[in-house]
């Protein structure tokens, strides 16, 4: 049973991990109501000349899973919208502030580790998801036409690249590990939610797309060299130019 009323037209999902990621978003949102679904907070208004339906998640993919169920199960939304800061792995040519968009979403640490090291579940032979006669193990895809858009938006304003993101339980503190996870799975950037969502988007036939500004370099743990407040700006900016050239597909 859906818990809030919204115009069925064009309604787009959003979700972030935490408050300080959609700040500019709840203020702009005119909110119809704030319904409170499970622990999950869900806002609800007219903005930019669309209709937004945002959850702010909480940290972690189990956190992350519910909220996209939560709002394509009550709210049938067209689309997805992950967004928020993430780290970039140096191999990938960003900075900190530019923004990172998913081409893919990876879940880098499920998987088996063996004397010869790390295997996904492909080796297991346990897929996540089944669709079809297509099996889901690490990998899950994202909207290449969301995609191209998010980048064509976020190009214009700010240095960007897509890629491969990978969804990790334990952030990566070390430079050996940043290596060995971008290595693996030519990863431009690392998060803790983002392949749940791409997952549960992919369970319900629903487009997602992910956004990302970039908050720090994925090296030896530094907090000194980070940049959130830049990275949340900068996204928060882009994903607001995302929306904007959603009005003229």
């Amino acid at each position: 049973m859906r818990d809030l009323e919204v115009d069925k037209k064009a309604v787009i999902g959003m979700i972030s991990a935490v408050p300080l990621e959609g700040e500019f978003f709840l203020k702009k949102l005119k909110i119809l109501k704030r319904g409170v679904t499970r622990q999950l907070t869900v806002y609800s208004g007219r903005a930019f000349e669309q209709t937004l339906i945002y959850a702010i998640s909480g940290i972690g993919k189990t956190n992350a899973a519910h909220a996209a169920s939560v709002l394509i199960r009550n709210y049938l939304p067209a689309m997805i919208v992950n967004f928020g800061i993430g780290g970039a792995y140096p191999a990938s040519g960003l900075n900190v502030g530019d923004i990172a968009i998913a081409t893919k979403e990876v879940y880098a640490d499920e998987g088996v580790c063996l004397k010869n090291g790390f295997h996904t579940l492909r080796k297991i032979g346990i897929p996540f998801l089944r669709s079809g006669r297509r099996r889901y193990f690490n990998e899950f895809p994202l909207d290449k036409s969301l995609c191209k858009s998010a980048f064509d938006a976020a190009h214009v304003l700010f240095s960007s690249k897509i890629g491969t993101f990978s969804t990790v339980s334990t952030c990566t503190g070390t430079a050996e590990r940043a290596r060995e996870l971008s290595g693996r799975f030519h990863a431009i950037c690392e998060n803790m939610e983002g392949a749940a969502i791409a997952h549960i988007c992919c369970l319900y036939d629903i487009p997602c797309v992910e956004i990302r500004g970039i908050s720090n370099i994925v090296d030896e743990r530094d907090i000194s060299k980070w940049n959130i407040t830049l990275a949340v700006e900068n996204c928060q900016r882009a994903v607001r130019a995302f929306l904007d050239k959603l009005k003229d597909r």
